[in-house]
């Protein structure tokens, strides 16, 4: 279904945009068998790689939740050349070598006491919310003394929210601004709509089995109904708003 709801809408690598992130997904205490997250909690963890401006995902993959998002990040595919973002839950030195290897441009942010060895200063742009524009090194090990495989010079840009919280904005593309590295990062957005949207609308906030392999199915069906609705949606012009969309085909669905 990716690979149909895709065809007709590639482009050129360098304007192709991946979000990755995961979403959890509980589930009550009769899933512990498989899903046991702590002491009586029990989830799952759906993680995506999404095309926001295809509106869909490119892959989806199902764990129990206490797979880390880095673990699960390590099997998805990765398109040479295309742009990833992605949060903090993908803070591995080695995958992001990886990924600046296959020419991937990266998005992502550094935590707060992460050291950065400064090598440039970039002048940023007078009353933006770009506070900095460094070119430098990250650190060369990662936690617990593993050395660090990605040791290519890095672009810090310093952000300002309107909320007063200053981002650390980590990327590999050193001839971009600052401000279209802070735009990309900004995208992120996108993929919490999305799981949003999927969960509220298709129903995956409750649970009809309790195995792995029902909840596994149930998320499955789930991702196929939104890209059949995208699809039949990218059929017709008369109704633009996907929610609005979406609740036209259920009142309609067994009327000719």
């Amino acid at each position: 279904m990716i690979g149909r709801a895709h065809r007709g809408l590639r482009r050129s690598l360098a304007e192709t945009t991946y979000l990755i992130d995961a979403t959890g997904l509980r589930l009550d205490a009769r899933s512990l068998d498989w899903a046991r997250f702590s002491e009586g909690v029990c989830g799952a963890k759906l993680h995506v790689v999404y095309d926001p401006d295809a509106d869909r995902p490119i892959y989806a993959a199902i764990t129990p939740a206490r797979v880390n998002d880095i673990t699960a990040a390590q099997a998805m595919p990765i398109e040479p050349g295309a742009t990833y973002v992605f949060d903090l839950g993908y803070y591995d030195y080695a995958w992001w070598a990886k990924l600046d290897a296959a020419q991937c441009r990266i998005v992502t942010r550094l935590k707060s006491n992460t050291p950065f060895a400064v090598v440039e200063e970039l002048a940023v742009p007078e009353g933006s919310a770009i506070l900095a524009d460094r070119i430098g090194h990250l650190p060369a090990r990662q936690g617990s003394g593993r050395n660090n495989p990605f040791q290519d010079a890095v672009r810090e840009v310093r952000v300002k929210l309107d909320t007063g919280k200053v981002l650390r904005i980590l990327s590999n593309d050193l001839d971009a601004s600052a401000q279209e590295i802070a735009d990309l990062y900004k995208r992120r957005w996108a993929i919490e709509l999305f799981f949003r949207w999927v969960k509220q609308t298709l129903k995956i906030r409750r649970f009809l089995g309790i195995s792995e392999n029902a909840v596994r199915i149930q998320i499955a069906v789930a991702l196929i109904a939104f890209l059949l609705l995208r699809l039949a949606q990218a059929g017709q012009q008369a109704v633009t708003s996907p929610l609005a969309f979406a609740r036209l085909v259920r009142l309609n669905l067994m009327h000719r």
